[in-house]
């Protein structure tokens, strides 16, 4: 145990923290993650408030998706894949005026062309949002079609201001500055709460013609509390909640510059001729090249799954937006974070060819997916429904919605590890400036994911689609593990034993844990039955949630858990 120590000692030194150094910088974040998640989670309820799992939640959802689709591909990944990196580069040779001055211009040259790109597609976007549109429709949805034609409308040009933010956060991660970036999707949740609850009122009475009822305290009531069944409401919450896309995004931009700005990096516009042929935007293209291909058929698979399940029926493409909202929350506490945080670090020990501490991150960071995601797995299939109505069973969210979401957070759940695992894997090639592989094994999974979401929508509907996702994230899990191995430096098999062996060890754990959840769950249920939600649901799920925790732990405390007894060590080194 004393060498073990002693090498854990070695590599924090050497990496200016090591593992130490990732719960250090993660710590803030993973709380801003976590308050963001949450907030995320309150913006599906607010949504599920107003408007259940009619068509218009239906609309709204596909009209987000679209530019959020977009922002995905060409703003958050690329920024990952691409520019980090490559400004971690020129930073190295900021030292001298002259190589301060060559980093600012491909700072200029990257903002020029992300503003240039995404003006150019906003705008085709915008003109053909009626041809897009008709992927997800039938044509006896034609009404159903035009409202979400005019949300898409509404939301397209927050692809332009959302890429423009992403560059903030990717020139604020480079220089290992994380928490303004980590705080501004809690300002954007925030604010699409708000315009929600403040707008939908408003327009209802404009588009009524009723502006009286807006000094009638009675109107309010009746309209927040969901107690008015009018589709001119769900219609009027949809485009309320539209408005404070676009606020959010603005806000999530402008709230970063000050930061950009502080730490000497001037935002200005050069002309296209120097954009192109900027060395460092030529890299960061030929970065993208093949990742946007690899991201192109990613999100292909929420295009596809998303036409599918429009087709299948009013509701059902919100009730798997309302699940995979709830996968995200917890996804967002342990692996964006984990994954936003290690790329950095990864990309340096790559570039230093330190490869031993290249590979004890990794593998940390895996093991902590395990320890993360794993229980949550199970204690969420014990408590599934009770979950779906605490969280969302409120106003327009009636039994007929819970039933349908739960059925599709079963699927969705038990991919729950895979997803994490491939978050944190991901990030291993970036920092090798490989693009390649991780756009092959997206290939694969978008092959898998479409096959097998056909196949299973007509006998399974939505669950089928959830379902789908789920097999084709272990494939892919499977797939970055075998493109690892392509670099003879990381020990590939060293770091799926060990996850092997430490996800055997949760699922037993979570397994012991779960029995007392199971056979207790009925009688603690019935204790609080007849009071409201968050009384009937909420207490059960706090007092099961605390009673899976603490056996969960116990078992690790006597088995002497060694990630366990690492972060404990840290905490009282500290």
């Amino acid at each position: 145990m004393e060498t073990n120590e002693t090498n854990e000692k070695k590599i924090e030194a050497k990496s200016g923290g090591g593992r130490s150094s990732l719960v250090k910088k993660g710590l803030f974040l993973s709380v801003l993650t976590l308050f963001s998640r949450i907030l995320g989670l309150v913006r599906e309820m607010t949504k599920a408030h107003f408007m259940g799992t009619s068509s218009y939640s239906d609309a709204f959802g596909v009209a987000f998706m679209i530019p959020n689709l977009f922002r995905r591909l060409f703003a958050e990944n690329s920024i990952s894949v691409a520019f980090i990196p490559t400004f971690k580069g020129y930073l190295e040779d900021c030292d001298s005026p002259e190589g301060k001055k060559t980093t600012q211009e491909f700072v200029s040259a990257t903002f020029t062309l992300v503003s240039f790109l995404t003006v150019c597609f906003v705008t085709v976007g915008i003109i053909f949002a009626p041809l897009i549109l008709r992927i997800f429709y039938k044509e006896a949805d034609a009404e159903s079609m035009n409202e979400a034609i005019i949300l898409t409308r509404i939301m397209f040009p927050y692809l332009i201001i959302i890429s423009i933010a992403a560059l903030f956060q990717g020139i604020l991660n480079g220089l290992k500055i994380f928490s303004p970036s980590g705080f501004t999707p809690i300002l954007f949740n925030g604010i699409v709460i708000l315009a929600t609850y403040i707008l939908t009122p408003i327009l209802t009475a404009l588009v009524t013609g009723n502006t009286e009822d807006l000094g009638s305290w009675t109107y309010w009531k009746l309209i927040l509390t969901g107690n008015i069944d009018d589709p001119k409401v769900q219609q009027m919450a949809a485009r309320s909640m539209s408005i404070g896309v676009i606020t959010g995004g603005l806000v999530q931009t402008l709230f970063q510059l000050p930061f950009v700005l502080k730490n000497n990096w001037k935002i200005t516009f050069i002309s296209l001729r120097k954009t192109f042929s900027n060395p460092g935007t030529k890299k960061v293209l030929k970065l993208i090249g093949p990742t946007i291909i690899g991201m192109a058929a990613y999100q292909l698979n929420d295009i596809v799954s998303s036409a599918l399940a429009t087709r299948t029926g009013a509701g059902v493409y919100s009730s798997l937006n309302y699940s995979l909202r709830l996968q995200e929350l917890i996804l967002g506490i342990c692996a964006v974070t984990i994954g936003t945080v290690i790329l950095p670090d990864l990309t340096g020990f790559a570039k230093k060819n330190d490869w031993i501490n290249f590979n004890e991150m990794l593998t940390q960071s895996v093991r902590i997916m395990a320890f993360i995601s794993i229980p949550i797995t199970f204690y969420a299939l014990c408590m599934d429904e009770n979950l779906i109505k605490l969280v969302f069973s409120t106003g327009r969210f009636d039994e007929s919605s819970a039933e349908m979401t739960v059925n599709v957070f079963r699927f969705h759940i038990i991919g729950l590890f895979f997803i994490a695992v491939n978050r944190v894997i991901t990030p291993s090639f970036y920092a090798q400036l490989d693009s390649i592989s991780p756009t092959i094994a997206g290939l694969i999974n978008f092959a898998l994911n479409m096959a097998l979401a056909f196949i299973l929508v007509k006998p399974m509907g939505g669950p089928g689609i959830a379902l789908a996702l789920t097999i084709s994230s272990f494939f892919n899990t499977v797939a970055l593990f075998i493109f690892l191995r392509k670099n003879k430096n990381i020990d590939v098999g060293k770091t799926v034993a060990s996850t092997l062996l430490y996800s055997l060890r949760m699922v037993v754990f979570s397994v012991v844990a779960s029995v007392p959840v199971l056979l207790l769950r009925g009688k603690i249920l019935a204790l609080f039955d007849g009071h409201s939600r968050w009384i009937s649901q909420g207490l059960p799920v706090i007092i099961t949630a605390a009673m899976f925790a603490l056996i969960g732990l116990g078992l690790m405390a006597l088995t002497r858990d060694p990630l366990l007894k690492s972060d404990v060590r840290k905490f009282k080194r500290k």
